[in-house]
Order: C-alpha cells, then sequence, then structure tokens
C-alpha cells in the first residue's frame, strides 16, 4: 500500500509491521503481559459519545492550543518514547523535525536512540524533556542539565515506572540493549532489508543518553535499574519542582488525589496516562480516569491525556472530559515505521483532517470551545 492509500492510524500500522522485524515493531507496539490495558484504551475512547449541533458556522476550524505562554498550530503533539531507532532507523529525528514544521510539541525521552542536544536542534524551539528519576542521583541530574543547556523549555517527569513492566513480547522475543543476534533476529533481519539497510546506515540503536553507563549492561533489565528508581516520592518531586525553573509536569496520573497533589506542589500540569499500556497491566484507561482528575484539579493546573489516541475525535473526547492537550504516541510513530519521514508526515495529516471534520460535525469551530456540553454518554 502506498501512504496516500492510507485512510486511518491502524493502515499505517499494518504498512510498518510489514516493514520492521518482529521484535523490533514488538518493542513499540506490545503492551504489559496480556496487552489487557493497551487494548482497553483504545475501547474505552470508542464508548464516548459526542452528539453534534447543526446550523453553526463552521467554515474556518481553528485547531490551535496555547500552553505556557506558546500557541502551537494543533492540540496534539509527540508523546516520549525511548529506543524508536530500534523500531525504524532515523525516526526520533524524523518526528522532532515534523513537530518542527507543524509547530507541535515533541516530548524527547530520555531513554532516546538520539542525544537530547541534536533531537533539541531537530524540534526548532518546540522541545519538550522528559526525565526518568535514576537510581543514581548524579545521573538525574546530569540529565536535567543537559535540558536546561539544550534550551528545553518544559520538563516532564515521568511517575509511573517505580518497577519496570512485564512485556510478553519482549521476553519471547529475548530482548536486549545492544540487540542479541539470534536465529530469529538473523531471519528478521533478512526479510526486512529495507529496515537492515537503513540501521547499517544510522547506526545499531542504543540508549544515547546513557550510552557511557550502560556499557557494561547485559540485559533489559540492568538498564531499567539505570534509568528507574522504586524509591521516588512526592519529596523527591518537590525538589524536581524547586530545581527546574521552568514549567515542570508529572506523567502517569491515573488518580485524583495524586493529581491534587501534584497542583499543591507547584507543578504546571500533568499527564493523565498509563504509559500507553506498557506498564501496568491491570489499572484504568487514561480516558476513564480523565473525568475525575479534571474535576479535581481543572482550572488550577493544565491537563494533559496520552495512551489509546488513533483517531482526531479522540482528541475532542479528552477535551469534552476535561483535557486541555493531547500527545500521541504510537499514532505518529505507526507513520515514521511505515515510511520513514514521509509516513510521519502521513500520520499527522490523517490525526489532523480528522480532528478538523471532527470539529466540523460536531459544529464547534474553535477546539477551546468543546466541552461537556458536547457529551452524550461516557459509559
Amino acid at each position: 500500500m502506498r501512504l496516500d492509500r492510507a485512510a486511518c492510524i491502524d493502515d499505517l500500522r499494518s504498512m510498518a509491521r510489514r516493514r520492521i522485524p518482529r521484535f523490533a515493531f514488538d518493542l513499540v507496539d506490545g503492551g504489559a503481559e496480556s496487552e489487557r490495558n493497551m487494548r482497553r484504551n483504545m475501547e474505552a475512547f470508542e464508548e464516548i459519545e459526542l452528539t453534534p449541533r447543526y446550523l453553526v458556522d463552521v467554515g474556518d476550524i481553528d485547531t490551535h492550543a496555547e500552553l505556557f505562554g506558546k500557541v502551537y498550530d494543533v492540540p496534539f503533539g509527540m508523546a516520549p518514547i525511548g529506543m524508536l531507532n530500534a523500531f525504524w532507523p532515523g525516526a526520533d529525528v524524523a518526528l522532532a523535525r515534523l513537530c518542527a514544521r507543524m509547530n507541535m510539541p515533541y516530548v524527547a525521552s530520555s531513554a532516546a536512540s538520539t542525544p537530547l542536544e541534536r533531537l533539541a536542534e531537530a524540534a526548532g524551539g518546540n522541545g519538550w524533556f522528559q526525565l526518568y528519576v535514576s537510581s543514581d542521583e548524579t545521573v538525574t541530574e546530569g540529565l536535567i542539565s543537559r535540558a536546561e543547556t539544550a534550551e528545553y523549555k518544559v520538563m516532564i517527569v515521568t511517575a509511573d515506572v517505580p518497577a519496570a513492566g512485564k512485556r510478553d513480547r519482549d521476553i519471547r522475543n529475548q530482548l536486549a540493549v545492544p540487540f542479541k543476534i539470534t536465529p530469529e533476529v538473523v531471519a528478521g533481519l533478512i526479510a526486512n532489508p529495507r529496515w537492515s539497510l537503513e540501521t547499517l546506515r544510522h547506526g545499531k540503536p542504543n540508549i544515547a543518553n546513557y550510552a557511557e553507563l550502560l556499557r557494561g549492561a547485559t540485559s533489559y533489565a540492568d538498564v531499567q535499574k539505570t534509568l528507574i528508581t522504586p524509591r521516588f516520592t512526592w519529596e523527591d518531586l518537590k525538589r524536581l519542582r524547586d530545581r527546574w525553573k521552568g514549567p515542570l509536569l508529572v506523567k502517569g496520573i491515573l488518580h485524583p488525589a495524586d493529581a491534587a497533589e501534584c497542583a499543591g506542589l507547584g507543578c504546571d500540569g500533568i499527564v493523565v496516562s498509563n504509559h500507553g499500556g506498557r506498564q501496568v497491566a491491570f489499572g484504568p484507561p487514561s480516558i476513564q480516569a480523565l473525568p475525575q482528575i479534571a474535576g479535581a484539579v481543572g482550572g488550577r493546573m493544565k491537563i494533559l491525556l496520552d495512551s489509546g489516541i488513533r483517531r482526531g475525535a479522540d482528541i475532542l473526547r479528552a477535551k469534552a472530559l476535561g483535557a486541555d492537550f493531547a500527545l500521541c504516541g504510537r499514532a505518529l510513530a505507526y507513520g515514521v515505521g511505515a515510511g520513514g519521514a514521509q509516513g510521519a508526515q502521513r500520520a499527522f495529516d490523517i490525526l489532523h483532517l480528522e480532528l478538523i471534520r471532527a470539529q466540523g460535525q460536531l459544529g464547534v469551530a474553535d477546539f477551546d470551545a468543546v466541552g461537556a456540553s458536547a457529551l452524550t454518554l461516557a459509559r
């Protein structure tokens, strides 16, 4: 299928799956354990109905959204994904450049395959920095200092990995960093020559911002021990709030009491997220957790949502339930997997056009005006 024939994000996912070795595709596409939570993220969006209003002038649709003093052309951005260059070589930079062109936020993962400095340059002033708090305080401080020097304006602290998620696909694929050369890997490389050649050109994917620390790692579990800590507490978050001078958000919030605690500490926003269903197998879908959280902290801080967005109308559903903005991870990643930089653009175009059409069909010309009055039913 040609990129211009991809009608939806699922079409791009199918195209990516045909171009990428299974072990690399599963790294992004997979979820925790049975993947129930990942599936429920998408299913829960389908349960939210909006009622259209007609005889409204929707000749000029406005999708702009303002966050932290900056106006973006669309109310969604790229969520952080670690090791994305293993999915498709050069994916990090391709998506950062997309965000610069389309004037949308690009959230650079501290576990990215590309150094933070290069991603900040590629994002053209639209770069945000996502931090995993390490078990080693010097590692955490080093990343924050690098983010400041690279002039990232917004920092997102990920809170939902006190323990690494169990991903059955990665276990079956014997995922390791760097990749182990097994018969299955060799078969995947032969069956996907374009991916293999591009990987040779770009170099073996790794977690670039931890390269020196991970030189002795022999398993993905070793990597996780360096990236995260089970001892991250509210006191630690308070210190990070004091340390970072720009807008600070906390990602992975699913409980209204945790959202209220973030507001009390002076955080500028939260990301309602279950990590795309990649960490916890038993929690609620992000969109299901959103209404109570919005009721607890709406108006006191910015509320962003990620996990499960596959359609432009999903962004309207999130807005109607109290989110100010959305982050899309897999949806845009499938595009770059399907066709590199051109595929990333196609994924953006699909989501943006669907959003514009959905706003027109809903009868709300200005995205900011979408609210709870549009809701029919949220089962």
